[in-house]
C-alpha cells in the first residue's frame, strides 16, 4: 500500500481538469496530505499534456518537498492520465444520488466527498465542510449501503439527496474558486502532447486479435461485480484462501470477532460459503452483493479465482529483510504491508500500523524499500530489531486465522 502522488480528474464547472494528489504519508513523525498548487491556488489543468508540462519546468509548488516528487518529472503524459478510480465527477453528485441506491452509487458517492474533504482539508475550505457536515450521511457513506437500509436508513439518505439539492452548488463554487492554471511554456506543451498522440496511435494500431484478448482481460467479472475478492495468502507453513472486500476504505474479511476465516482450497472455500449456518453472522454479511455470492455458492456455480494483485507470499520476506533494502523485491513486500495493515484495521489493532510508522525502525526499513528516494539516508545494517518486528507482525496476522 505505498503512498505515492497520484494524478487525479476533477469534474468541475469549469470542465474536467487534471492535479497531482498526495495522500496522506507520515514523515518525521507527522502527517501530511496535499495537492499540486502554491499558497491560496490549487493548480489544475485541461488535459495531462498541459499537467505534464507543468511538472517538467515548474520551479516552486507544494509538491517539491515530498518523498516521491523526484519521480514525477520523469512520467510520460500517458502515465500522468488519471486512471478510472483516481476520475471524480464533483459536478455530476446531484445526478449521481438520483440513480438507485445500491453499492456503486454509495461507493462513488463515498470516493468523491473523500476528495471533497481532502481538498477542503488541505484548500481551507470551510464552506465545503459545513455542507458536509449538515447530514450525518456524508460521513456513513464509506460503511456502504448498511447505514442506508431499513427506514432510519432511507431516513438519512433522504437527508443526504436533500442537501445535495440545496447546497452542493456551494461545495463546487469554493472549490472552483481556488483552480487556477499556470502559464506552460508552448515547447513543453507541445512535447506532452505528441507523447498523447502517439500514444493513441500505438493503440489504434494494434492488432485486432490483440485488442481482443485485452477487451477479454478488462471486461467485468462476476467477482469484480461483486465488489469481493478471493485472496490467497501464503505463509512459510500453509496456503491459505479466504474472502475480502472494502467498504469505502475500510477493509471486511470472511470472518468474525476479528478472526478470518480461511481453507486450504478454493473448493473448501466455496464449500463454507454454500453452508448458510457457517456463515450466518461473518462479516462480510453487510456488504450488498452477499446474497449474490451466497446464490451463487448454493447453486454449485461458484468458482474461486484468485488475480495477481490479490495473491500474497509472505514467505521468504523476513529473510530478505535481514538482507537490506537492495534484497527485497518491492512488489512482494507492498502487497505483504497491505494484507497486515488490512487485517489489523478490520480486527481493530492499531499496533501493526504504528509498527509500520516510518519513526519505527522496521517501518523505516519498509518505507525505504517501497518509497525510495535519493533524499533519504538508508537504513543500516544489522536489521535484527527489524526482522523480529517484522515476524511479530506475520505472526499476529496468522494468529487472526480460523483454519478450517
Amino acid at each position: 500500500m505505498a503512498q505515492d502522488i497520484v494524478p487525479i480528474e476533477l469534474g468541475l464547472p469549469q470542465g474536467d481538469m487534471v492535479t497531482l494528489w498526495a495522500p496522506r504519508w507520515r514523515e518525521d513523525g507527522e502527517e501530511w496530505e496535499a495537492f499540486l498548487g502554491h499558497e491560496e491556488d490549487l493548480y489544475a489543468f485541461p488535459d495531462p499534456a498541459r499537467l505534464a508540462a507543468f511538472v517538467r519546468t515548474a520551479r516552486q509548488h507544494d509538491l517539491d518537498d515530498h518523498p516521491a516528487w523526484h519521480v514525477v518529472p520523469g512520467l510520460s503524459a500517458v502515465e500522468l492520465s488519471p486512471d478510472e478510480d483516481h476520475q471524480f465527477d464533483l459536478v455530476g453528485v446531484p445526478e449521481l444520488v438520483a440513480e438507485p441506491l445500491d453499492t456503486w452509487t454509495v461507493g462513488e458517492m463515498a470516493d468523491i466527498v473523500e476528495i471533497a474533504r481532502s481538498l477542503a482539508d488541505v484548500c481551507e475550505l470551510d464552506a465545503v465542510h459545513e455542507v458536509l457536515d449538515s447530514a450525518d450521511g456524508f460521513a456513513l457513506l464509506g460503511q456502504g449501503t448498511l447505514p442506508f437500509s431499513g427506514k432510519d436508513g432511507q431516513k438519512l439518505w433522504k437527508e443526504l439527496c436533500q442537501v445535495v439539492a440545496d447546497r452542493w452548488d456551494e461545495v463546487l463554487d469554493a472549490i472552483d474558486a481556488v483552480v487556477s492554471t499556470p502559464e506552460l511554456p508552448a515547447e513543453a506543451v507541445a512535447t506532452a502532447e505528441t507523447e498523447l498522440a502517439e500514444a493513441v496511435e500505438a493503440d489504434d494500431d494494434e492488432p485486432a486479435e490483440e485488442a481482443d484478448v485485452d477487451e477479454l482481460e478488462s471486461a467485468p467479472t462476476f467477482w469484480t461485480e461483486l465488489g469481493i475478492d478471493p485472496i490467497q495468502i501464503i505463509t512459510s507453513d500453509a496456503e491459505y484462501y479466504t474472502l475480502r472486500c472494502y467498504l469505502g476504505d475500510d477493509p471486511v474479511f470472511l470472518g468474525t470477532g476479528g478472526k478470518i476465516d480461511v481453507f486450504g482450497s478454493p473448493r473448501a472455500l466455496a464449500r463454507f460459503l454454500a453452508d448458510e449456518e457457517s456463515v450466518a453472522d461473518t462479516d462480510l454479511a453487510r456488504v450488498a452483493t452477499w446474497q449474490q455470492l451466497r446464490d451463487a455458492a448454493t447453486g454449485g456455480e461458484l468458482e474461486i479465482e484468485v488475480t495477481p494483485e490479490n495473491t500474497y507470499v509472505l514467505t521468504g520476506l523476513d529473510t530478505d529483510l535481514a538482507g537490506g533494502p537492495s534484497e527485497v523485491d518491492p512488489t512482494q513486500l507492498d502487497l505483504a504491508e497491505e494484507l497486515l495493515l488490512d487485517a489489523a484495521a478490520w480486527a481493530g489493532d492499531d499496533s501493526t500500523e504504528q509498527a509500520l510508522q516510518p519513526s519505527e525502525r522496521l517501518g523505516w526499513l519498509v518505507s525505504f524499500v517501497l518509497r525510495p528516494s535519493p533524499n533519504r539516508l538508508p537504513p543500516s545494517a544489522p536489521f535484527d530489531d527489524e526482522v523480529e518486528a517484522w515476524r511479530k507482525l506475520v505472526a499476529d496476522l496468522e494468529n487472526r486465522f480460523r483454519a478450517h
